[in-house]
């Protein structure tokens, strides 16, 4: 069974950085198709914020594009999702999610990480 753990949030300033990790256990991570960040603001649904596929393809939402990076390292089994120029509505729990066979379904979750940027 598929298990990811999310780590890296905090609390930090607008204007700055951050990186969320989501280390994969379980399987190997070359096996999963797709993997995916997806955040929660109090309040509001889950939100999708960025996709990568199993070549490195990756795809970002409008809102954090430009921002955000999303990269999978599968050697360290690990996907990372860097996170330039926060702004405070970016504050939400951040969630990774691996789709095994790129069907659109996300079958494993973390517990999530909260980020909190300060004005």
């Amino acid at each position: 069974q598929v298990q990811l753990v999310e780590s890296g949030g905090g609390l930090v300033q607008a204007g700055g950085s951050l990186r969320l990790s989501c280390a994969v256990s379980g399987t190997s991570l070359d096996t999963i198709d797709t993997m995916a960040w997806y955040r929660q603001a109090p309040e509001k649904q889950r939100e999708w914020v960025a996709t990568i596929a199993p070549f490195g393809r990756t795809d970002i939402a409008e809102s954090v594009k430009g921002r955000f990076t999303f990269s999978r390292d599968n050697a360290k089994n690990m996907v990372y999702l860097q996170m330039d120029f926060l702004k405070p509505e970016d504050t939400a729990v951040y969630y990774c999610g691996a789709d095994l066979h790129g069907l659109g379904v996300y079958s494993s979750w973390g517990q999530g990480t909260q980020v909190f940027v300060s004005s």
